[in-house]
């Protein structure tokens, strides 16, 4: 049965603390939050636990997230012995920099679109981590998923997602072509993004 996967990462440290932004192999990872269409459930992988997560996603139709082509896939990477390039995936932040022209927060974008805010930041996260709250971490973490989750969802039947725009003081809508996914998967195979 085909299924998609929405999914988020948590890191056990910053960028400043392996020494800049070109060290995603170092990050780590804390906690992966992902929810799959099979069964309409949420989860929550702590990094022993990412081999569940692996299987998940290599059964995938498609992976979907915000900002997983910069971010959440290279830092998964040195997880997996495989390439992750090869899965076919759908970056929510892809589309929205194309249709805005800069880069705008999944915060700004679920406040406006869906009326909902993220419990945390990822500085947070990073603190939790250091305090051993895994749990916090996974609260937030899967609060993200079930936010890119309804972003999607919402972009793919209204052909657009909301932001707050600080040029025009109010709200501007952003189109996506996300309802058109189903023809994207034959041609979203990701080479050279991250």
């Amino acid at each position: 049965m085909a299924y998609d996967v929405v999914f988020d990462i948590e890191t056990k440290k910053s960028f400043d603390e392996v020494g800049g932004k070109d060290h995603f192999d170092k990050l780590g990872i804390s906690v992966v939050g992902a929810h799959t269409s099979v069964d309409d459930k949420y989860y929550a992988f702590e990094e022993h636990e990412i081999p569940e997560f692996e299987k998940m996603i290599k059964g995938a139709r498609c992976v979907i997230g915000f900002n997983i082509h910069h971010f959440d896939l290279p830092v998964l990477q040195p997880y997996v012995g495989w390439s992750l390039k090869t899965l076919n995936t759908l970056d929510l932040m892809d589309d929205v920099e194309k249709g805005a022209g800069f880069r705008i927060s999944l915060d700004n974008l679920s406040d406006i679109t869906l009326g909902a805010r993220k419990s945390g930041d990822g500085m947070q996260a990073l603190r939790w981590y250091k305090e051993g709250k895994i749990e916090e971490i996974k609260k937030y973490c899967l609060k993200d998923v079930e936010l890119t989750k309804k972003l999607f969802e919402y972009g793919k039947k209204n052909g657009h997602v909301l932001f707050y725009s600080k040029h025009t003081g109010g709200r501007v809508a952003i189109p996506v072509g996300w309802s058109k996914m189903e023809a994207k998967l034959d041609i979203v195979k990701q080479s050279s993004l991250f």
